[in-house]
């Protein structure tokens, strides 16, 4: 049996224990892509050169100091000059590579115990991390819980990740510290921000604190507070961003739409009337009764933030969704830069519909009016996919109800329909198998089957 073959059975063997294991945490270190074992191989040949002189100058001793004659025995017998010569050098040899080795990994376990997750080894660390920046370039885009929820599926297959979210946010914290310091609505910020971070569970319970009966701080998120005061500190809201992402070890990137103040204004047709009434505010919109005719930004000249065009046009994959349909989605594509990037990127563009309407914005819509309304607003055929969820089990509030696949939706042939439902919260997407589909979706097109399947 050949070493390679050996190595691959070792490595497939399904948590091997006993000896089979530590063999396997060691070879390991051999698998490709770590990018490792170049330096073991300078390191050891370094070791071989220096051990290599220490010999030539015992040897050097040996046969000079041949009046010392109890140094020549501790010699004698130090070297094992009373065994074959290649037996000696396979015991040296063996020796020396197996406290190599040994030093190595124990080494690195002490400088990388503080960064390895409970229950994983370095060796599955480092190959998951070199997989995952090896994964495609996405640009997510959206808002709200909605994109956060997409964020938390992604960076399982890639760090490549960048969330472009909206700024039009003008109710609950994000509005007051938006009303009152000027800066852009931190809300989205956050959420994606806590989605990202390796430690997503306590960020998300600390980001989503938010102080009462603390009198100007009651009802602010403390989320919000930390991202007002780095942008405070940094001296603009991109920065404060970014510096949030080195802060809390996020991998991937998170950015506003647009740096300008816009507001989200709207055309809404009123119940049993012909008449239409206009409404400011992103917060407004869904608490007014009635049906959304068109929405707009003003100013509607707002230039794209151009870090968000730059990753547009670099992009693999660019996903639009999940989200409010009307204020967290359609927000980021009315900036004209950055629909007009979109159109321009040769990324693929999957589209993912909401699995339940939402009260006062998309109530009774199916999958085929979502995305009727979108396109209404950013033009034909921007999509490569429309995903829809075809599950409808489980509970939902009484205001809302599933958003169903029906024969105008299939019609469609750019629409693919999957299990999506979190079967603990059925009004929302499931992380990973949302996006597991996606990232599913990208291989079949760009794989080395895609132009055949064109």
């Amino acid at each position: 049996m050949t070493l390679a073959r050996f190595t691959a059975i070792i490595l497939f063997v399904k948590k091997p224990s006993g000896i089979l294991g530590e063999i396997r945490r060691v070879l390991l270190w051999f698998k490709p892509g770590l990018g490792l074992k170049r330096w073991m191989a300078l390191i050891l040949l370094g070791i071989t050169l220096l051990g290599l002189g220490f010999a030539v100058l015992l040897l050097d001793l040996y046969r000079t100091d041949s009046t010392n004659s109890i140094l020549l025995t501790v010699l004698y017998y130090a070297s094992l000059r009373f065994l074959p010569r290649l037996l000696r050098a396979l015991i040296f040899g063996g020796a020396g590579i197996a406290m190599v080795v040994f030093g190595f990994l124990e080494l690195n376990r002490s400088l990388m115990r503080p960064f390895v997750r409970p229950g994983s080894s370095m060796a599955n660390e480092i190959l998951s991390y070199k997989r995952l920046e090896k994964g495609p370039r996405v640009v997510a885009i959206g808002g709200g819980h909605g994109l956060a929820s997409l964020l938390r599926g992604l960076k399982e297959h890639t760090h490549n990740i960048t969330a472009v979210v909206t700024v039009a946010d003008d109710g609950g914290s994000s509005g007051r510290l938006r009303e009152s310091l000027g800066i852009l609505p931190p809300g989205d910020i956050r959420n994606c921000l806590a989605a990202l971070s390796n430690d997503e569970a306590m960020l998300t319970q600390l980001f989503q604190y938010r102080f009462s009966g603390v009198g100007g701080l009651d009802g602010h998120s403390f989320g919000n507070l930390f991202i007002t005061a780095l942008s405070d500190i940094t001296g603009s809201m991109e920065e404060a961003v970014a510096e949030s992402g080195r802060v809390l070890s996020v991998h991937g990137r998170v950015l506003p739409s647009t740096l300008h103040d816009v507001r989200l204004v709207a055309d809404m047709q009123v119940p049993h009337s012909l008449n239409e009434i206009r409404v400011e505010g992103e917060s407004r919109i869904p608490q007014m009764a009635g049906r959304v005719r068109r929405v707009w930004l003003e100013p509607n000249d707002a230039s794209a933030f151009p870090p968000v065009i730059k990753a547009l046009l670099r992009a693999e994959l660019i996903v639009v969704g999940p989200g409010s349909l009307y204020t967290s989605i359609l927000p980021n594509l009315l900036v004209q830069d950055v629909l007009s990037a979109m159109q321009s990127s040769r990324a693929t563009k999957i589209f993912v519909c909401n699995i339940a309407t939402q009260s006062g914005e998309t109530d009774t819509y199916s999958c085929y009016d979502h995305v009727h309304a979108l396109e209404e607003h950013v033009g034909d055929d921007l999509f490569d996919i429309v995903l829809c969820n075809d599950q409808y089990g489980g509970q939902l509030d009484p205001s809302s109800q599933f958003v169903r696949v029906d024969e105008r939706t299939l019609a469609d042939p750019r629409v693919y329909t999957a299990d999506l439902l979190d079967d603990a919260h059925a009004w929302r997407h499931d992380s990973a198998k949302l996006s597991e589909v996606i990232i599913n979706l990208y291989n079949e097109r760009t794989g080395p089957l895609s132009d055949r399947m064109e």
